[in-house]
């Protein structure tokens, strides 16, 4: 054995005998780590030696933590549980940087995360396991292990953050953002956001209050009312974490934070911020990717919807609108038909403001109109670039439209979002927009307009007799009406008293068939196009929402809200 290897060095150190190094190679075999931490888990050098050992090798320096007098404050910077999970106790706190007294030294998952929790920099110190447990055991589980906890206690202690203002400077503020209880403040509102699926947060300053509010199943609901003296403190911690200008208060800002889970999940959290009258509002949009559901099948369309968008976007050439409002899941539905066609011999290009979740195999385009590089300018080069599908965040001015069009009617498959409220209205917003009829009569295959409403939950619904007697107005037949089981919400713990969990999609496919063709180039209505189109089978976005509704899946009272006709 080399001596000079960490290996050579540990046998030398530890002066081990040919027995005792064979059983640490068995263990290092076995259990696929170094020599040194096969020969702790094989008992063949105590804990103490392999601080020693690891300290003499990498140059880092000894503490006994549970020797130390350990400020309150420094350990409830972190739960207590979180100081356990990461098997490490907190000693001093000093110029931006957190004592830590570790056992492994380059666990760098856990020095990530408690980085990202504290927004301090983890100077690492040595010490047993022994140690740092008895450390961790002299504190006690304290409350603020919640928002409601937090709120509590801050109350009773009669914790205030200084107010930072515009005329403070920037080493004031950043110190303002940095105290504990603000860092744990954002930490477990954006932790709460996650646990329960929110979609959006939005931390908003008014002249005499400061909320937190979430977006829960589509709905907005406020969560709570941090003190007003923390508003700009939080605020700018916000901004830190994304990388913001602490500084400029007076433009809007975007940024990103990445938050790696106890569960190992990656989320990524796209932040917004708005100056308003009273102060900067934030909205952190939660993009998960565990949670992105990129399988057609599961989209939740009829399935004649269904088989009309599979037959549209499996054509080789034409273009597949889909339409609907901000955050009715149109991006959903777009990644899942490209993830169907992403194959080895397909080449496809995407334009995106933001782009929300990555793609493997997908060559995806973030768009920068500020430099220059807008939809129309992406489109231009994807046709420079040997495409066969071209995916187009939206579809905003008269040029990116001319250049879709023409696209799909050259050969490529072109998938696109527009804000419109049916389809229908999609094909007369295309000709007023001022893209000639027979051009759009040409190229499009199909619009599939969407929204989304809330999932019941199934642990408290309820039946809804009441709403029976609305459903014939709602265009629901006798028959239908007789065999569907309609529920309504109640609330239970499960679903947060709301009595919904989850959403799930409301679907409108129109297929450009030869007679849609003829009225869009004769100019006919959107009234018109909708007729023909529901006389040739069209499930308009009320019957679908009354499908799902029969089969239990959402109330009427949803269905009433999102759908109009």
């Amino acid at each position: 054995m080399n001596e000079h290897s960490p290996a050579g060095r540990l046998v030398q150190w530890a002066n081990l005998d040919e027995s005792q190094i064979k059983v640490v190679k068995e263990e290092q075999s076995r259990q696929r780590v170094d020599f040194a931490r096969a020969a702790l888990f094989a008992r063949i050098i105590t804990d103490q030696q392999y601080r020693d050992f690891m300290a003499l090798t990498l140059g880092l320096p000894i503490v006994e933590p549970d020797a130390l007098t350990i400020p309150e404050q420094v350990m409830d910077i972190l739960e207590k549980a979180k100081w356990n999970k990461y098997q490490a106790a907190p000693f001093y706190i000093r110029n931006k940087k957190l004592f830590l007294a570790c056992f492994e030294s380059d666990n760098i998952t856990a020095l990530d995360d408690i980085r990202f929790m504290t927004g301090l920099e983890p100077v690492v110190h040595l010490a047993t396991k022994s140690s740092i447990t008895r450390a961790i055991d002299k504190f006690k589980a304290k409350t603020g292990d919640n928002l409601d906890d937090l709120i509590a206690d801050m109350a009773a202690q009669d914790v205030s953050v200084s107010q930072t203002s515009a005329e403070q400077d920037d080493t004031s503020t950043l110190e303002a953002a940095s105290q504990v209880p603000v860092v744990k403040m954002v930490n477990l509102i954006i932790m709460e956001a996650i646990n329960k699926s929110a979609s959006d947060i939005h931390i908003e300053p008014y002249e005499r209050d400061f909320r937190v509010r979430m977006r829960l199943d589509g709905m907005l609901k406020e969560i709570m009312r941090p003190p007003m003296t923390m508003k700009n403190s939080i605020i700018s911690r916000l901004k830190i974490m994304s990388q913001l200008n602490i500084a400029e208060k007076r433009l809007p800002q975007d940024g990103r934070i990445k938050v790696r889970t106890a569960d190992a999940r990656d989320i990524e959290f796209r932040v917004s911020i708005l100056p308003t009258l009273f102060g900067e509002k934030v909205v952190m949009r939660i993009l998960d990717k565990s949670a992105l559901q990129v399988d057609m099948v599961k989209l939740g369309l009829e399935e004649n919807s269904f088989s009309a968008f599979e037959t549209a976007i499996k054509k080789p050439y034409g273009m597949v609108l889909v339409t609907g409002p901000t955050g009715s899941g149109k991006t959903t539905s777009l990644y899942s038909a490209i993830m169907e066609l992403n194959k080895e011999g397909v080449n496809i290009s995407t334009a995106e403001d933001p782009v929300e979740f990555s793609l493997k195999g997908v060559n995806q385009v973030q768009v920068m109109e500020e430099l220059g590089l807008t939809f129309a300018a992406a489109l231009r080069s994807f046709l420079r670039q040997d495409p066969d599908i071209i995916l187009v965040g939206e579809i905003r001015d008269l040029e990116t439209a001319e250049i879709g069009v023409k696209a799909a009617l050259t050969g490529h498959l072109v998938l696109a979002t527009l804000h419109t409220n049916d389809s229908a209205s999609t094909l007369t917003r295309l000709v007023n927009m001022g893209v000639d009829g027979f051009l759009v009569a040409s190229a499009v295959n199909v619009i599939m307009s969407q929204r989304l409403v809330r999932r019941l939950c199934p642990s408290c619904k309820i039946p809804d007799d009441i709403a029976r007697e609305a459903l014939q107005e709602m265009g629901m037949s006798e028959e239908d009406i007789s065999n569907a089981e309609i529920y309504q919400s109640n609330g239970c713990d499960e679903c947060n008293q709301t009595g919904f969990r989850g959403r799930i999609g409301l679907y409108e496919v129109l297929t450009v068939t030869e007679k849609i063709q003829e009225q869009i180039l004769s100019g006919k209505s959107e009234l018109s196009i909708r007729k023909t189109a529901i006389e040739e089978g069209m499930i308009t976005m009320r019957k679908s929402g009354l499908i799902k509704m029969a089969q239990g899946f959402t109330s009427a009272r949803e269905v009433l809200r999102t759908t109009n006709i």
